[in-house]
């Protein structure tokens, strides 16, 4: 008897049905590299004006603040997405550049924008942004 539970999928697995959970899914794996608002943005920044420095992906990313472009910058780092070179001058000089890792995101990242823009295009063929239909209150109802 199969509650479809996760447990009886896991079991199922030598029956070689597809089993999905947050450890063993690629497509999560890449969105937690990916995920969240900014890291997408500056790995595109970086794609596009690299070396990037500090100071140009602040004017450039717009909204961003100081300590979550620095925090973001350094998962990046540790993820091998990106490499940091420090410059032993004054006034400090920090680049950073994609790895060959994070190279391999260029396809993902275009595929990424592609997708954008065809779902900006569909969504405004079918409402304008920031337009809910209106919903009708009968005030003949106490």
């Amino acid at each position: 008897m199969n509650n479809n539970t996760n447990v009886d999928n896991q079991n199922d697995k030598s029956e070689n049905k597809l089993v999905f959970d947050e450890n063993s899914c690629p497509v999560t794996a890449t969105m937690k590299v990916l995920g969240g608002k900014w890291k997408s943005i500056l790995i595109n920044a970086i794609y596009h004006t690299s070396p990037a420095r500090f100071g140009e992906l602040k004017r450039s990313v717009i909204g961003i603040t100081q300590s979550m472009l620095t925090q973001q910058l350094r998962e990046l780092e540790d993820d091998g997405i990106i490499s940091r070179k420090i410059y032993a001058e004054i006034p400090p000089r920090v680049e950073y550049t994609l790895t060959e890792f994070g190279l391999t995101l260029s396809p993902i990242i275009q595929s990424m924008a592609e997708w954008g823009k065809q779902f900006r295009l569909n969504n405004k063929m079918k409402k304008p942004a920031n337009q809910h239909p209106k919903t009708k209150i009968d005030k003949s109802q106490p």
